[in-house]
């Protein structure tokens, strides 16, 4: 086997594969899972595939300094259990999760609890035979299990973020063992992500720091009205209301309703979405939510503050320019990523709301 760590260390020699697998459990290398022992045969499989030199940086962690090599990274997405051609993803998203904008610390280190998402959209989809389908972001593939996973390992294995100990998060999110989905885009009734993005032949993954999961259901609506307001409603609700992004998958039993009307693009999806998922500051004062100009003084202290080189400053910016008796979800219709995916059947979709209480990390786009 091979170490997971940032530098190529001598090969360990064990004796079996259960002496391996528990191994690399007593060395503090697993999710608490069982892992696929590195072996060396395997993780040069594994870089074969992106034709890297296994010391070149993929990744940073700013705050702790620490690097990512791409031997590390193919390490680790060994022990998640990804096949070679699953590691272009990993790669991808892992150069996304470094731009300063992700805000890679703050999103890994906060009581938050936040998950980092991956959503892969274009033809590499079904070149994996990823699950955009049925129980979208439950078990069952093994693209999407093992890339999601393969992120995890790294925060932990590479850049030290270890439940407890760095992660401070005070309860978790299921999404830290593995969350990543893929777009059903042929369900969709608007172009696929990475079309919308500018990469019409190309694969693309958006990275989410997401604080959890909430299920939208209405099985009554009938309108595309009756169905955004359902959606509006959950993006508002109080416990997750910030000025930061959102995520919000469509089942495609929902899409439809809204596809019968072929005047709802996705632009004005995001921007009914956007006027009718706020609440008043009387709301926020109920509850002692802080007035809006202390929320945006306490985000301009964090450590990603630097005012005229980052797109935090210029975000604080318009929020200061915002209806001062709405506190609106997000700072602006694009604020909101809207895809289709899930099993036919069923008016279940989904908002997942982004890490924070204010606008410390932004979803960030890669090619594949």
């Amino acid at each position: 086997m091979t170490s997971t760590s940032e530098s190529r260390n001598s090969p360990i020699k064990l004796d079996n594969l259960n002496d391996a697998i528990e191994f690399c459990y007593e060395s503090g290398w697993t999710d608490g899972l069982p892992v696929v022992p590195p072996t060396i045969e395997l993780v040069e499989k594994m870089l074969d595939q992106v034709k890297l030199d296994p010391f070149e940086t993929i990744a940073e962690h700013i705050t702790t300094q620490r690097k990512c090599s791409a031997h590390a990274a193919a390490t680790n997405a060994v022990m998640a259990g990804c096949l070679p051609e699953h590691f272009p993803v990993v790669i991808a998203a892992l150069r996304a999760m470094s731009k300063p904008d992700f805000n890679y610390h703050g999103s890994t280190a906060s009581t938050g609890g936040s998950a980092h998402m991956v959503i892969v959209s274009g033809p590499i989809v079904s070149q994996l035979n990823m699950n955009s389908s049925g129980n979208l972001f439950g078990s069952g593939n093994r693209a999407n299990a093992s890339i999601g996973r393969a992120i995890r390992l790294i925060h932990m294995n590479v850049f030290h973020m270890e439940p407890n100990i760095t992660d401070r998060s005070t309860q978790g999110n299921p999404g830290k063992y593995s969350l990543c989905i893929a777009e059903r885009a042929e369900k969709s009734p608007w172009p696929s992500l990475n079309e919308y993005f500018g990469h019409p032949k190309e694969s693309i993954v958006i990275v989410f720091a997401t604080g959890g999961f909430h299920n939208i259901e209405n099985h009554f609506a009938s309108t595309p009205e009756e169905v955004l307001l359902t959606v509006a409603d959950s993006m508002s609700c109080l416990d997750s209301l910030t000025h930061g992004q959102s995520v919000v998958v469509l089942s495609p039993e929902t899409a439809e309703i809204i596809a019968e009307d072929k005047t709802w693009t996705r632009e004005k999806v995001q921007e009914y979405l956007f006027n009718n998922a706020w609440r008043s500051i009387n709301d926020l004062e109920r509850i002692g939510r802080p007035p809006m100009d202390q929320t945006i003084q306490s985000s301009t202290q964090s450590e990603n503050y630097s005012p005229g080189e980052t797109q935090f400053e210029i975000d604080r910016q318009i929020i200061r320019k915002t209806d001062p008796q709405r506190y609106h979800r997000g700072i602006a219709p694009e604020d909101i990523l809207l895809l289709v995916g899930g099993g036919d059947a069923g008016a279940h979709s989904s908002f997942l709301p982004s890490w924070s209480r204010a606008r410390n990390s932004l979803m960030q786009i890669e090619v594949i």
